[in-house]
């Protein structure tokens, strides 16, 4: 299966904290209620329910002090995360079908809508995309949106080079070493690009791990532990960095 690397992994054992409103009349996860910060997190292939993402949104509202949304950019669709620990079950998504209802074209409208809401509440604003949410970060950082003071993204999928060459704002990328959606040529690419773009621009590497280990490793796993616990203190570090004060 061409995006099992977007599915392979665990479901953290694990409590959310926030709560479930609407955001732009779609249905969105919050975590913590401070007035002046704000971020945005992006979701990946299981949604704006799957549990994991819930638990960092917990994390980034309680370390940077923030409210954090989750909406729903998947039209209401939500998935099974039983389907997490079972890859023979996998194929019942129907990835093909399902990517074809979550078009760029489709969802990027969605994201901006509530890029536009948070900023409106919010003095300083940041977003945060994994796997599918990638490419959206990428989108509402460009030159020419201007919503976001900061964005962040770990193993991006389906982002372009030319959603790269477009960023205006200070960025962070979380790449594992190894990821077949954000490639090696795209590594290379944005390593040689982003510092001509005269913006902040902090890499990551994160040897010896895969694709979605920043939402999906393995608790029990030292090194895919000690991955996601590294990649969450960076994002906390971006945030806190450019959403206080300066």
């Amino acid at each position: 299966m061409a995006y099992s690397c977007c599915l392979r992994g665990i479901q953290w054992d694990v409590e959310p904290k926030g709560s479930e409103t609407t955001l732009g009349g779609r249905p969105c996860y919050v975590s913590g209620g401070t007035q002046e910060k704000a971020i945005m997190i992006i979701h990946d292939l299981y949604g704006w329910s799957f549990p994991n993402i819930r638990i960092l949104a917990d994390h980034y509202a309680e370390e940077v002090h923030a409210t954090v949304y989750v909406p729903d950019f998947f039209g209401g669709e939500r998935k099974s995360v039983e389907i997490i620990n079972t890859p023979s079950r996998w194929g019942e998504l129907d990835l093909p079908a399902f990517l074809q209802k979550n078009t760029k074209e489709i969802r990027y409208p969605e994201m901006l809508e509530c890029a536009k809401l948070i900023r409106s509440r919010h003095s300083r604003t940041g977003c945060i995309g994994f796997c599918f949410g990638g490419w959206g970060a990428f989108r509402l950082g460009a030159r020419d949106v201007g919503l976001f003071d900061c964005v962040a993204t770990a193993h991006p999928t389906h982002l372009t080079e030319e959603e790269i060459s477009s960023i205006g704002v200070p960025v962070q990328i979380m790449a594992p070493e190894h990821d077949p959606q954000f490639t090696a040529e795209l590594k290379t690419f944005s390593l040689q690009t982003i510092p001509t773009l005269n913006v902040p621009f902090d890499y990551q590497v994160f040897p010896g791990l895969t694709h979605g280990f920043a939402t999906r490793g393995d608790p029990e796993n030292d090194a895919e532990r000690k991955g996601m616990e590294r990649a969450k203190n960076a994002a906390v570090h971006w945030f806190r960095q450019w959403l206080d004060d300066l």
